[in-house]
């Protein structure tokens, strides 16, 4: 696991994407450098009646800067919408395991605000990949970057765009295959890929999305059921904020 820093990050600037959408670009001195694909930062808000940071997945990573794309959901996040460029903010980071990089076709799976992860693992993975993404509607963010990446395919809730319902069915239409499966999202899609990854042998990574509390695996706010016995706690469980985000799809159970 990398070193993790908590530094008071300069914004360099914020946009919104979509409706409740924002991306956020800061400049850190050390937790860019020290950043995979598949990690997170926790940010801090001004609000001192807040004390617990909120978790966010890094979109983009480069030498001396960091981007997270987030959805407004409650009143810690709508603060950071409302920040600009040259505000300060404290961040720790970057925490948790990542994806493990594989030199095999890949498929990288994500849907909703697990979208945004997956754009640094579809630029550093040099292989051949399908990047499959669902959306509720028509206002697909951050879709022209990950084209730049690879071969893209469209699922949408409505209809709007692509396929007409859900990552898996997208798959199923356009007969999508790999070596190695990469995905995040909500959990019952993440359930829909492990059962069809593990099906057919593929091997499966996935990103869990859970609520957190400290972010570095001291409150046991974000467990998740695992087939393993925990060292410490000698219990089937696992902490998604330092023992994941990032799993092999057979090591927990959804």
């Amino acid at each position: 696991m990398s070193e993790k820093f908590k530094e008071q990050v300069v914004i360099v600037r914020q946009d919104q994407l979509a409706n409740g959408i924002y991306s956020m670009w800061i400049k850190t001195e050390n937790i860019a450098k020290n950043a995979r694909p598949g990690q997170f930062i926790s940010i801090y808000t001004h609000d001192s009646s807040r004390l617990l940071p909120r978790p966010i997945s890094i979109c983009e990573i480069s030498k001396d800067m960091l981007r997270v794309v987030y959805r407004v959901a409650g009143e810690g996040t709508r603060q950071f919408s409302e920040m600009k460029a040259d505000d300060k903010i404290e961040v720790m980071g970057p925490l948790g395991n990542g994806y493990t990089l594989r030199d095999k076709k890949a498929v990288l799976i994500a849907g909703g605000i697990g979208v945004p992860p997956m754009l640094e693992l579809a630029k550093q993975l040099k292989c051949d990949k399908t990047i499959v993404l669902g959306y509720r509607d028509k206002n697909t963010f951050l879709l022209d970057e990950f084209k730049k990446c690879g071969e893209v395919v469209i699922a949408t809730e409505d209809g709007s765009i692509g396929t007409k319902g859900n990552v898996m069915d997208a798959i199923k239409e356009q007969n999508v295959t790999g070596e190695v499966i990469y995905s995040c999202g909500p959990k019952p899609m993440l359930k829909a890929v492990k059962e069809w990854g593990l099906s057919n042998n593929i091997e499966t990574q996935i990103s869990l999305e859970e609520k957190m509390a400290c972010g570095i695996g001291a409150c046991l706010a974000c467990v998740c059921k695992t087939k393993n016995e925990d060292e410490h706690s000698h219990v089937h469980n696992a902490r998604v904020c330092k023992d994941g985000p990032v799993f092999f799809a057979e090591e927990v159970e959804l």
